[in-house]
C-alpha cells in the first residue's frame, strides 16, 4: 500500500500522514463486522505498523514494527485508518498551535485554536472527513478540542484502552480517547477498543456499570466558575445547566478549591518529571530539536528529586481524600469543557498562561481516576461551538454515554461542522435496564458512621435527609457492634419524628446489602413524615426490651454526638 508522507508546513495542519488507500484487515470491505464501514485516523503518538511515529517531532520519529494494541483491535473490528493527525508536540499542549507541521485551526473559524493536544484528530473527525478518531488524554488533550470543534471527546477510565505503543506523556495518568460526531459512535468505537492487556503496565481488567443514573440525579457544579471574562461562553453554561435540569438532574454545589489545587499538581509540582521520564533519552540527546514551550515544560522536569515526587504523590492523595466525599451529594459532575475560545494569534503571543487557560476544568480529571464526556451544548452568538464536559468516578463511562446522549440529542445540535442534523439515539452498548430502590438508614450506616462504607461499596448514591412519621420510637441497642439503635414502630401519634437518610442503590446491590443486616433488625417499609413510604431499618420490638429509650433526641447522630465529652 503506497503512502504519503506530509511535508512540515503542509497547507491542511491537522495530517502528517495521508494514506493513499485506507489500511483495512483486508481488502475488502468488512460486513457484519462491529465498525464495518467506519473511517478513522489516529494521533500521530499512536504507533501504525510501518508508519512513521513522529509525536510532532521529526527528529524523534521511528518507525513501528507493529500496530498500537488499540488500533490492531479497531482494525481487526472493521475499521478503515485513513492515517495520522497533528498534536502538540508530544502530546504537551491544550491548544493546537505547538508543532512544527502547523497550527491546527478550529473546524469553524480558521483565526481559532482547535484544542489539543489531540488537535487534528478532533478537527478531521468535525469536518466529517472520517467517522472517528483516536486521540490522547492526560490533561484533557481528550476532551479541549472537542469542546471547542462541537464533536464529543470520551475520555475513558484509566486501564480500560491499553495504551501499548501510544508515546507516553505522564505514562501513570495517560488515557487514549475518542472522539466522534455523536455519542452512540464513540461508545460503539469504546466497546470494540477496550480490554485487558497483560503487556501495559497500567492496563487492569476494569468492570463497568451497567445500570444507568436514576432518571431524578442529582450534578455538581463548581462553586467558582472561571471563563476568563467570556460572557458567551457564561451564558451558554448557564443554558447547559438548564438543559440538564429538564433531563431530570438537580443541581448542587460543589468546592471546586481542591480540585484547582489537584489540577495544579499536574505542570507545578514535582509530577512533571514524568513528562520528561517518558523521553528522557531522546530529550537528553537532542533538546534543540524540541520546540518551545515543549522543551521548557519538559526540561523542567529534569530539575525535581525523587524526594519531591513522592511528596507530591502524597499531597495528591491527600487531597484526593479531602474529594471524596463529594460523590456522596451527587451522581455526576457538569463543568464547561473549555472556559473560552482563543485566537491563534492571541495563543502563539502568551503561550503558556492561555493554554493553562484552557485546562482549568480538565486537568484534575486523569489524576482522580475519572471518566468523563465531552458533549456539544450549544453554538454561540458569535458561530463558535461550547461544550460541557461530564465526570464521573472510575467505571462510569456507560453511565456518562447514556446521559451524554440524551443531553446531546436534547440539545438540537448538528454533527460537528457538517451541518447534518444528529441522527437518532441508539442503544448505549454496555448498559442494561435495571430497577433502583431507596433505602432509609438511621444508624450505623448514616455517612460518617462505621458500617457507611457498606453503602458506598454498592455504589449507593446519597438521596436526601428526611424524618419518619410519629410513628416511631428510636432504643440504643445493647451488646452491639459497632453500636446500632432500633427503630420500633408503634401506634399512629405515639412516637416522635426520628431523622434519617435515604439512599439510593440497584435492585441487585440491594440484596446484597440486605444479606448483611443481623438479627434484630431487618428491613420493612417506613413512613415518612411528608406521606411517602420507603424501604427502611427496622427493629423487632422484643429487642428493645430493656433498651434505652433515646427517642427524645430525634435521631441517632443527635444521640452519638450527646455521648461525646
Amino acid at each position: 500500500m503506497v503512502r504519503s508522507q506530509t511535508d512540515v508546513g503542509a497547507c491542511d495542519a491537522a495530517w502528517i500522514t495521508r494514506f493513499d488507500a485506507p489500511l483495512r484487515v483486508s481488502p475488502t470491505s468488512p460486513d457484519g463486522l462491529p465498525l464495518g464501514g467506519l473511517r478513522f485516523v489516529v494521533k500521530d503518538n499512536i504507533d501504525v505498523q510501518g508508519v512513521p511515529t513522529t509525536a510532532a517531532c521529526p527528529a524523534f520519529a521511528y518507525t513501528p514494527k507493529a500496530h498500537a494494541t488499540v488500533v490492531q483491535r479497531l482494525l481487526q473490528a472493521g475499521a478503515a485508518l485513513q492515517g495520522k493527525t497533528n498534536l502538540d508536540q508530544f502530546a504537551c499542549g491544550l491548544n493546537g498551535t505547538r508543532s512544527p507541521y502547523g497550527a491546527v485551526p478550529n473546524a469553524f473559524n480558521p483565526a481559532y485554536v482547535s484544542g489539543g493536544s489531540s488537535a487534528g484528530s478532533a478537527v478531521a473527525v468535525a469536518r466529517g472527513e472520517v467517522d472517528f478518531a483516536l486521540g490522547t488524554d492526560t490533561a484533557g488533550s481528550g476532551r479541549v478540542p472537542a469542546g471547542l470543534n462541537n464533536i464529543v471527546g470520551l475520555k475513558p477510565s484509566k486501564g480500560l484502552i491499553s495504551a501499548l505503543g501510544v508515546v507516553p506523556a505522564a505514562q501513570s495518568v495517560d488515557c487514549v480517547s475518542i472522539f466522534a460526531r455523536t455519542v452512540a459512535t464513540a461508545a460503539k468505537v469504546l466497546a470494540q477498543a477496550m480490554g485487558y492487556d497483560a503487556q501495559d503496565p497500567y492496563s487492569r481488567p476494569l468492570p463497568l456499570h451497567t445500570s444507568p443514573l436514576p432518571r431524578a440525579f442529582k450534578f455538581g457544579v463548581p462553586s467558582r466558575l472561571y471563563f476568563d471574562g467570556d460572557g458567551h461562553s457564561q451564558a451558554a453554561f448557564d443554558l447547559a445547566i438548564e438543559k440538564l435540569e429538564a433531563l431530570g438532574g438537580e443541581r448542587v454545589t460543589i468546592d471546586y478549591e481542591p480540585l484547582e489545587k489537584i489540577a495544579a499538581l499536574l505542570y507545578e509540582s514535582a509530577l512533571v518529571a514524568e513528562r520528561y521520564t517518558a523521553i528522557a533519552e531522546f530529550f537528553d540527546a537532542h533538546e534543540d530539536q524540541v520546540i518551545e514551550p515543549v522543551r521548557s515544560i519538559i526540561a523542567k522536569g529534569r530539575s525535581y528529586t525523587a524526594g519531591q515526587v513522592y511528596a507530591a504523590q502524597t499531597e495528591l492523595k491527600a487531597l484526593a481524600q479531602q474529594v471524596l466525599p463529594m460523590w456522596c451529594e451527587m451522581d455526576v459532575m457538569l463543568v464547561p469543557t473549555a472556559p473560552t475560545h482563543y485566537t491563534i494569534a492571541d495563543m502563539q503571543a502568551n503561550p503558556v498562561v492561555l493554554n493553562r487557560n484552557l485546562g482549568a476544568y480538565t486537568n484534575f480529571v486523569n489524576l482522580l481516576d475519572y471518566a468523563a464526556l465531552s458533549v456539544p451544548s450549544s453554538i454561540r452568538p458569535d458561530g463558535l461551538p461550547f461544550g460541557v464536559t461530564l465526570i464521573g468516578p472510575c467505571g462510569s463511562d456507560w453511565q456518562l454515554a447514556e446521559l451524554g446522549q440524551r443531553f446531546h440529542h436534547a440539545s438540537d445540535m448538528t454533527q460537528g461542522a457538517t451541518g447534518l442534523p444528529l441522527p437518532e439515539p441508539e442503544a448505549i452498548e454496555g448498559l442494561t435496564t435495571q430497577a433502583w430502590v431507596r433505602v432509609a438508614v438511621v444508624g450505623a450506616h448514616l455517612r460518617g458512621m462505621p458500617l457507611h462504607q457498606q453503602l458506598t461499596e454498592r455504589h449507593a448514591r446519597f438521596v436526601g435527609e428526611a424524618r419518619t412519621a410519629p410513628d416511631y420510637l428510636l432504643f440504643a441497642l445493647g451488646n452491639t457492634q459497632p453500636p446500632k439503635p432500633g427503630l420500633l414502630r408503634v401506634a399512629k401519634g405515639q412516637g416522635v419524628p426520628v431523622a434519617l437518610e435515604i439512599w439510593e442503590m440497584s435492585a441487585a446491590h440491594f440484596g446484597t446489602f440486605v444479606a448483611l443486616i443481623p438479627a434484630p433488625l431487618g428491613i420493612g417499609s417506613l413512613q415518612l413524615d411528608d406521606g411517602q413510604s420507603v424501604q427502611g431499618f427496622l427493629c423487632e420490638a422484643q429487642a428493645t426490651l430493656g433498651a434505652k429509650d433515646i427517642s427524645r433526641f430525634g435521631g441517632w447522630r443527635a444521640y452519638i454526638n450527646h455521648l461525646q465529652p
